[in-house]
């Protein structure tokens, strides 16, 4: 199971990881197209307006309006240096502008636009043969761009230590309840083992013994018994599996659950009265729901059942169905030892006994609460179990047809 979390995690930081860097990498594109689109702006117009070289060479020293370091290098037509304007508030012309130029014009043919990487190129231009050479200074923007990128790796290795912790706890959360299922399926098989194992091993003995002594009617006897035990097992085993069964087809169709009740009621009367359980019950008429009629017996049957073996001498069973706008609910209470409230949720957990001893002897598995549960949840509805002092009560509930 841990293999199973260590690949949860993995896929899942995987995932983080690559969409974090993408947003970050979008963010860090855009901002070096729009610094680039910019350099690109400003050379072009400068560029045009330089065409009016006697405008700029009379306003040298004026107000520069420019966001950038920026220099006009005017060529003749032999294209060698003839002024430089710079337009920055000092007006300071470095040699390195001077060489830059000549670089340029001796490694440049024909004209030329060139912003270059503007991580580590010093200067973008746009040369003019004959003309002209515009020249920005990248520092600026150099700096800009390597502190976001900075910021972002710094921001990607904070995000990755949280989504590395985050991916843990989810591959957890993920993980556990398929742990839950396995360990309850190496629990299921354990538990219909050695549910199995014992009236087998009765059987086999009684086997022996019949054949040693075929006169002796008890080792008959048990045989029958044990293998009625074993008989009912696997029924309750193969109804508990029909009714998970997701992919089997279930009949769905309006059942009136009124008539349902109160003809599986009838049918218990008589061992309510030979058991001395005295029996109340409150139905309100033409309760209608969708769903497969016999399953609903099955529910009604197992509640009933389970009422009767678990209440106290001369006990009393209330069942209640009623509704109302939006909900139908089913209550099927019993007096007797009531059910320790950290064992409600289990008892409809299969193979689960409070009393195992004595549920053993009435030949009870635990699968009836299971296979109630089942049926109901495939009918959209829920089961839950209340215990008081007194009283034990299941509710079932399902949600009305609009």
């Amino acid at each position: 199971m841990k293999k199973l979390e260590i690949k949860i995690f993995t896929i899942l930081f995987t995932i983080f990881s690559l969409f974090s860097l993408s947003v970050l990498t979008i963010f860090q594109i855009q901002n070096y197209q729009k610094e680039k689109k910019n350099i690109e702006t400003n050379l072009k117009r400068l560029l045009e307006n330089s065409a009016n070289r006697d405008f700029w060479m009379e306003n040298e020293n004026s107000t520069r309006f420019v966001d950038a370091t920026i220099y006009t290098v005017f060529l003749d037509r032999n294209s060698e240096i003839i002024g430089i304007i710079s337009y920055t508030e000092d007006g300071n012309i470095s040699n390195d502008v001077f060489t830059q130029a000549k670089k340029i014009i001796k490694n440049n043919k024909e004209s030329k636009l060139k912003i270059g990487n503007l991580y580590s190129n010093r200067y973008s231009y746009i040369y003019n043969i004959n003309h002209a050479i515009i020249m920005i200074d990248n520092l600026e923007t150099n700096v800009r761009l390597t502190y976001l990128l900075n910021i972002s790796i710094l921001l990607f290795l904070i995000i990755e230590i949280i989504l590395f912790f985050i991916a843990k706890f989810l591959s957890r959360w993920i993980a556990k309840p398929v742990e839950e299922s396995f360990e309850k399926q190496k629990q299921f098989i354990a538990d219909a083992s050695h549910e199995l194992k014992t009236p087998l091993a009765v059987i086999m003995a009684s086997a022996d013994a019949l054949a040693t002594n075929p006169k002796e009617k008890k080792w008959l006897n048990a045989i029958q018994d044990e293998s009625e035990r074993m008989n009912k097992l696997i029924k309750n085993l193969l109804d508990l599996a029909k009714v998970e069964n997701k992919n089997t087809a279930k009949v769905q169709e309006e059942i009136d659950l009124s008539k349902i009740t109160e003809k599986t009621l009838l049918t218990l009367e008589s061992l309510l009265y030979e058991k001395k359980i005295e029996l109340n019950y409150e139905i309100t008429k033409n309760i209608k729901i969708k769903g497969d009629s016999e399953e609903i017996k099955e529910v009604l049957s197992i509640l009933m059942d389970n009422a009767i073996k678990h209440s106290t001498l001369n006990g009393k069973i209330n069942v209640e169905l009623k509704e109302d706008k939006k909900t139908i609910l089913l209550k099927v209470s019993n007096k007797g030892k009531p059910i320790p409230k950290e064992e409600q949720e289990k008892i409809f957990e299969r193979f689960y006994r409070g009393d195992k001893a004595r549920n053993r002897d009435n030949n009870r598995y635990g699968l009836g609460l299971a296979i109630a549960k089942s049926i109901v949840e495939n009918h959209h509805g829920t089961i839950k179990c209340s215990s008081t002092s007194d009283y034990t009560t299941f509710t079932v509930s399902f949600k009305k047809e609009k």
